[in-house]
């Protein structure tokens, strides 16, 4: 699953601060107030869709309402979204890209872990987005985890590259063979309990 994701700030994430700055240029008359660092569910958080045949960033709260209990629905099954009544349309109509430095996971001993691409290199989760009222929210779809972070949990997001974000948001049947193929590998570091990461 994904349950927490990073967007770091630095030059070197010069694509993210981009994304980063125009939503927040957009919400400046608004009053919202992006989050950035560590991303929690239901933060309002930078996302990437397709509007006026551009990719354009934008705002949305991380995760569906449960509508017969309370919380938030964060994650999608990649494997059965196209088949469930929640995520189905979504999946077909208006999915989204989320911009992140890397993920974090935990194994069972609690240890936090840090996942991201080799050489500092931005990764994108393949999203689906829904409107509830005012609001617009996101969910990050999910996949078996490969062998790059098999041993810290069994699931983990689908990962785009940055070229493959517009065909994603474009192309259904291309996002239907990015949500079954093998995900990329990714390198993993780990945090202390004073929140520094051991590279």
């Amino acid at each position: 699953m994904c349950g927490r994701y990073t967007l770091f700030t630095e030059q070197e994430q010069q694509e993210l601060y981009n994304i980063i700055k125009e939503v927040e240029k957009n919400l400046n008359s608004s009053g919202q107030k992006l989050k950035t660092g560590e991303i929690y569910p239901t933060n309002l958080a930078p996302i990437l869709v397709r509007k006026n045949e551009t990719v354009t960033p934008e705002a949305a709260v991380w995760g569906f309402p449960q509508f017969q209990k309370s919380g938030v629905i964060i994650n999608a099954r990649a494997e059965t979204a196209p088949e469930k009544r929640m995520f189905a349309k979504p999946l077909s109509e208006t999915r989204c890209v989320v911009p992140a430095a890397g993920f974090y996971e935990w194994d069972k001993a609690k240890t936090k872990y840090l996942f991201r691409f080799p050489e500092n290199e931005s990764l994108y989760m393949a999203g689906i987005l829904n409107s509830y009222q005012n609001d617009r929210r996101f969910v990050i779809l999910t996949t078996d985890a490969n062998e790059s972070m098999q041993a810290v949990h069994n699931r983990m997001p689908v990962i785009l590259k940055q070229h493959e974000v517009e065909p994603y948001l474009w192309d259904y049947q291309f996002a239907l063979r990015v949500l079954s193929r093998i995900p990329f590998r990714l390198e993993k570091t780990e945090e202390n309990e004073n929140g520094q990461l051991h590279f």
